[in-house]
């Protein structure tokens, strides 16, 4: 039988360099734009249009006239059916002098705007900051109850807490994975977080839950069927017999994840991207993070079993 778990300390290495690079990316950042993740505007604060072109208009041609006013980072969205032509703009907060030359530079280059349908709104900073804190709380809230669902799951195995927070250490692993990987992004191609990032955020949290408990769940079931076996073999056991369904489930959604940022929108790219990032570390940590994480944990408790039996 292949032997995962007796090579652990080479995945806990791999993991470390990820790690490390990830942090990295958020320190670089943070030198270069004061934050550690670029806030966009659902954070920070900024204005809203929404516009209807009287006839098909390009993300591209809009964007071209909004980098004419320093606004490259706007995220640009179709709204409602195609027939409407109506788009939505997230930039900066924008002044009054500067809306009524946007909208002319855009009528002049892009197509007529019906101001009967426009809207223009502007989000205050104190909106953004309830945002940010909001968007801490939902991630501790949910950290919290996959701990006491897990401890409540196996609740009949011994040291179930021990589960709780291995599976709190994938899902750490997977969430600094996913940091650094969209801080270098806003590094290289100028994303910045948004409500969307924080969907995937919390979607990734989910995953990072999905496959280890699948691995936990079987050596659950395999721990009173194998009572002679060592709890490290009864592990890797778990993993061979749960490994096919892990990854079928998994590339399934990724194949998916990939043909959408190939021929997606521009918009919607971030959020698959570190999906995507989020679900790839997720299937890596939830067989060489967590469950050989709780391996070293019980052998450790062993031993020292062991030393005060002895002493």
């Amino acid at each position: 039988m292949f032997n995962i778990v007796e090579k652990r300390h080479w995945y806990f290495l791999f993991s470390s360099v990820l790690i490390a690079l990830s942090i990295a990316a958020m320190v670089a950042s943070a030198i270069q734009f004061g934050q550690p993740l670029r806030l966009g505007i659902d954070f920070t604060g900024g204005s809203i249009f929404v516009l209807k072109f009287d006839r098909p208009v390009g993300e591209d041609d809009i964007r071209a006239v909004l980098a004419d006013y320093g606004m490259e980072s706007a995220i640009v969205q179709p709204v409602g059916t195609p027939e409407e032509h109506a788009w939505q703009i997230r930039t900066r907060e924008v002044t009054a002098n500067e809306v009524g030359s946007i909208l002319t530079a855009l009528e002049a280059r892009v197509g007529k705007i019906d101001k009967d349908a426009m809207t223009f709104d502007t989000v205050e900073p104190a909106v953004g900051s309830e945002v940010t804190r909001a968007a801490g709380l939902a991630i501790l809230v949910a950290a919290l109850i996959i701990v006491a669902f897990m401890w409540f799951s196996f609740r009949r195995v011994p040291n179930a807490f021990r589960y709780g927070v291995c599976t709190i250490a994938g899902m750490l692993h997977n969430l600094l994975i996913s940091f650094g990987f969209y801080a270098l992004m806003g590094i290289i191609a100028g994303w910045e977080i948004d409500a969307l990032f924080l969907t995937a955020i919390l979607t990734v949290i989910g995953f990072s839950v999905q496959d280890v408990i699948v691995v936990f769940d079987r050596i659950r079931e395999n721990i009173p069927r194998h009572k002679t076996e060592p709890f490290e073999r009864v592990v890797n056991r778990s993993i061979l017999e749960t490994i096919h369904r892990s990854l079928a489930t998994q590339l399934n959604a990724m194949f998916v994840m990939i043909a959408i940022i190939l021929f997606g929108g521009v918009t919607i790219k971030p959020f698959i991207s570190t999906m995507l990032v989020g679900m790839v570390s997720e299937t890596y940590s939830a067989i060489f993070i967590a469950v050989p994480l709780l391996v070293v944990w019980e052998k450790a408790a062993a031993r020292r079993g062991m030393a005060r039996t002895t002493a």
